[in-house]
């Protein structure tokens, strides 16, 4: 998917931003629009439906993360956070309402430009039917027959470790907070459930990367959670 065929609508409400942002995403041939409210952001959205959402959490009428649940309620759509509430908090929060990744005022564009090119991998794989085999560096999923391989060798997980990667790869280079994964495993998130996803977590770096303590697929927020490596 080229950057002229995606549209992004910026929900911003400080104009030197928001005008810094669309400007060079312009450069890079991306369609833009600006919204300076949550509810001019909402009527553009759904006048226009975006592609990708960047939207910030303090807007002058409403909470960011009531947008994100209004936007998600009426289509799955990628939300990245740019917003100064930078604390752990507020970053749990904005990504189990939803949202797709979260990045931190000030920040640098080509960061910023770097999790819009995810968010359009994952738009990519929406429009796709589901993979049968996943591959990056020495990594081979076979979905259909439920086979891993690192390399030549096939690595046999337990049935826990084997959901909890395909969860983490239909996922891949999003941030996947505890309560997310926990949810998608059991249907529901305890206090207990963070401790058994990182045991499990630890288990299946062992078995899938070179060096577990230098991942190169399972990468760890600190605080929030997961990303699995989408390049």
């Amino acid at each position: 998917m080229s950057g002229n065929s995606v549209k992004i609508l910026i929900i911003e409400d400080d104009k030197y931003i928001a005008d810094f942002i669309a400007l060079t995403l312009r450069q890079h041939d991306y369609a833009c629009q600006t919204a300076a409210s949550a509810a001019e952001g909402l009527f553009l959205y759904s006048a226009n439906r975006p592609d990708i959402v960047l939207l910030d959490l303090g807007l002058p009428d409403r909470d960011g993360l009531e947008i994100i649940k209004e936007i998600l309620d009426i289509k799955e759509t990628p939300i990245l956070i740019v917003s100064a509430r930078g604390q752990e908090k507020e970053k749990v929060e904005a990504l189990d309402a939803g949202a797709d990744d979260y990045i931190a005022k000030p920040f640098h564009m080509g960061e910023l430009m770097a999790r819009i090119r995810v968010a359009q991998r994952k738009l990519a794989r929406q429009s796709d039917t589901e993979e049968s085999t996943y591959c990056l560096d020495n990594l081979k999923i076979d979905v259909l027959k439920r086979q891993v391989f690192v390399g030549e060798d096939e690595v046999h997980l337990t049935p826990l470790e084997y959901r909890l990667l395909i969860i983490m790869i239909r996922n891949r280079g999003r941030v996947l907070t505890h309560n997310f994964i926990a949810k998608e495993v059991w249907g529901y998130a305890e206090t207990e459930s963070a401790q058994t996803i990182r045991v499990v977590m630890a288990n299946l770096r062992r078995k899938i990367e070179k060096e577990s303590a230098k991942p190169r697929h399972i990468l760890t927020e600190i605080g929030v959670g997961y990303r699995f490596a989408d390049e």
